[in-house]
């Protein structure tokens, strides 16, 4: 039995590690036998255990950016204070979470407890068996027997292995314990702390050309403020919305024969992921559309929300790697965030983390190195067509250089930066003379361009002695 639970945990966390991987694999024949795993995630994963606290303010940061959260707001996601919720708790309310939490400390139990990873192990049992089941009618709508549901809400709470397609057990049942452990966690499973820049998030919309406001959403802003505010989530809680939208996502796919589509199915599990807890529809009011409505787009963009932004992670790889490793062209062409590098890079900085455009010089030199060595394993191969074909390559590229080329090329790329100020005049004589070959095109000539000219190359000369 213990055989068994542990195949089932790994196999539930191989199908997560292998929904965030991808498989890259080398032409070269003497690697053509072994597939690399790359996470691109692996140094957002790293920086955000090593260093939390400068993780969250890198992330943070960008989410104001995206969304504007008063300073009461930010200060509750950053965990700096408690969460103001709507109907807020009162004394006798407190009172019994305080004993519904001594409960929890009981061993063994899944039900009612704090999240945790050997509580995933055991629910993913039942999302296992869900997936197998997504033809339901009325999947996660319709409820399923009580007594078939304690009976095997108890045997998940002794931890005992379950054989879910023995045919004991009904698929509604399964859906429904499902519901019912999301509603037991002591706080929504998307947490309180988060709940406000959730209500944030469903308000961003498209502008106008004419810098309006408009009523359509903007679905790509949205799905980056997802990204980056499921990256400070608590590990379990992200691991298990991860299987959980999964799940909901297949759900919705399958709509024309269990009639649940991503709205029917956002109304069922909102309340249990979105909602705080113990606030009833009144409390909220004009707000449960907002998370209704995020609840389903969350569901039909689950697929993309688990990958950081390409800035974020580009960031995280250059402070581990120092720039050390040439970044790909699609992640050089990404552009980053308007005021991400303006307000925050100090503060990061002065944290230990490095600047992401700091070693560009530090990169090409590495790169001009490299080819270098290249070029001479290549010459100093036996004669053969690969040989001559490899040579013929280079020759194609002219930035592949030859040692004694990419020597001459660097003396002349330290003669032409030796000086910081001669680079700026290098820069204003060439505006300036762009500018004059304009004027002399547009007008014809007269004694008053002579005078023009001359005036210019007098502005020219004051210009580079001020400096």
């Amino acid at each position: 039995m213990a055989t068994e639970s542990t195949r089932r945990k790994g196999a539930a966390g191989q199908k997560y590690s292998d929904a965030i991987c991808s498989f890259v694999i080398c032409n070269e024949s003497s690697f053509q036998r072994h597939q690399i795993i790359f996470n691109p995630d692996f140094f957002v994963e790293k920086l955000r255990h090593e260093k939390p606290q400068a993780f969250t303010e890198l992330v943070v940061s960008n989410i104001t950016r995206l969304i504007d959260l008063p300073g009461a707001e930010l200060a509750q996601l950053m965990g700096e204070e408690e969460p103001q919720l709507p109907g807020g708790p009162s004394i006798s309310l407190g009172f019994f979470r305080s004993l519904m939490s001594l409960k929890r400390k009981e061993k063994g139990v899944v039900f009612g407890a704090p999240l945790t990873e050997e509580g995933i192990a055991q629910i993913s049992q039942l999302v296992e068996y869900l997936h197998k089941n997504l033809r339901t009618e009325g999947l996660f709508r319709v409820p399923g027997n009580s007594t078939r549901q304690q009976n095997l809400k108890e045997a998940l709470n002794s931890g005992t292995e379950i054989d879910l397609d023995s045919g004991e057990f009904h698929s509604n049942d399964v859906a429904t314990l499902l519901k019912m452990f999301l509603g037991e966690l002591p706080e929504p499973l998307l947490t309180h702390k988060h709940f406000h820049a959730h209500l944030k998030i469903s308000d961003l919309m498209q502008f106008d050309d004419k810098g309006n406001k408009t009523n359509n959403p903007d679905k790509e802003r949205q799905i980056e403020a997802l990204q980056l505010l499921f990256l400070i989530l608590p590990a379990a809680n992200r691991n298990l919305l991860k299987l959980l939208l999964d799940l909901l996502y297949q759900t919705a796919k399958k709509q024309d024969r269990n009639k649940m589509s991503a709205h029917n199915l956002a109304l069922m599990f909102a309340p249990h992921i979105l909602w705080p807890r113990n606030v009833t529809a009144s409390d909220l009011q004009e707000n449960i559309n907002k998370l209704n409505n995020g609840m389903a787009f969350m569901i039909k963009h689950s697929q993309k929300l688990f990958k950081a932004p390409v800035y974020i992670r580009e960031y995280a790889r250059i402070h581990y790697l120092d720039s050390r490793t040439h970044a790909s062209k699609d992640d050089l062409d990404l552009p980053m965030p308007q005021n991400f590098k303006d307000i925050q890079l100090l503060k990061f900085k002065n944290r230990g983390l490095l600047d992401p455009s700091a070693h560009l010089e530090d990169t090409q030199h590495h790169t001009e190195e490299a080819l270098k060595e290249l070029f001479c394993h290549v010459h100093n191969m036996p004669d053969s067509a690969k040989k001559k074909k490899l040579i013929q390559q280079f020759q194609k590229h002219p930035e592949a250089l030859t040692p004694q080329a990419a020597i001459s090329t660097q003396i002349q790329k330290r003669a032409r930066t030796r000086s910081f100020s001669g680079l700026i005049k290098r820069k204003v004589l060439g505006s300036q003379v762009i500018l004059d070959k304009k004027k002399n095109d547009a007008v014809t000539e007269s004694a008053a361009t002579k005078d023009s000219k001359h005036s210019s190359k007098e502005n020219d000369t004051s210009f580079f002695s001020s400096i």
